[in-house]
């Protein structure tokens, strides 16, 4: 298995997102190609891939990288592998990279979200490092 970085936006790209997001969210729609392309050239986001030995994409992350006056910062966004390659290190091997490219990147902090019910992941998470924060999350959905 290998992690590279998408810079284009394939046919093997759309579909694996179309197969993927779902798999994230039951309430999200894939995105489309346009919107990944948006992604893909956005100075401020790196979407990771999980390939297979076959160069099958079997997961993915969206790194964000943004400037704030007290410093760098990193989110990571949108972590999924496709449900037949769990336990296999994906998940491990996109969250170790985007750490790496963050820290290339001189960032104080990479924070992250992640339901509650999704305790493989959040399992994952603390493994790696990661700590809850004693902190409010709040949203605002515009309508």
């Amino acid at each position: 298995m290998t992690v590279t970085q998408a810079t284009t936006v394939s046919d093997e790209l759309v579909a694996a997102f179309a197969r993927l997001v779902p798999q994230l969210s039951s309430s999200a729609r894939a995105p489309t190609r346009a919107e990944l392309e948006e992604i893909v050239v956005s100075p401020a986001t790196t979407i990771l891939l999980a390939e297979d030995d076959e160069g099958a994409i079997i997961g993915s992350l969206t790194l964000v990288v943004f400037q704030a006056p007290t410093g760098g910062r990193a989110w990571i966004e949108d972590v999924v592998v496709d449900e037949a390659a769990r336990g296999q290190g994906a998940g491990e091997a996109l969250v170790g990279e985007a750490i790496r490219l963050a820290g290339e990147l001189g960032v104080r902090t990479v924070d992250l979200t992640s339901r509650p019910s999704r305790t493989a992941a959040n399992a994952l998470y603390e493994k790696i490092g990661f700590h809850m924060r004693e902190s409010n999350v709040y949203r605002y959905e515009p309508r």
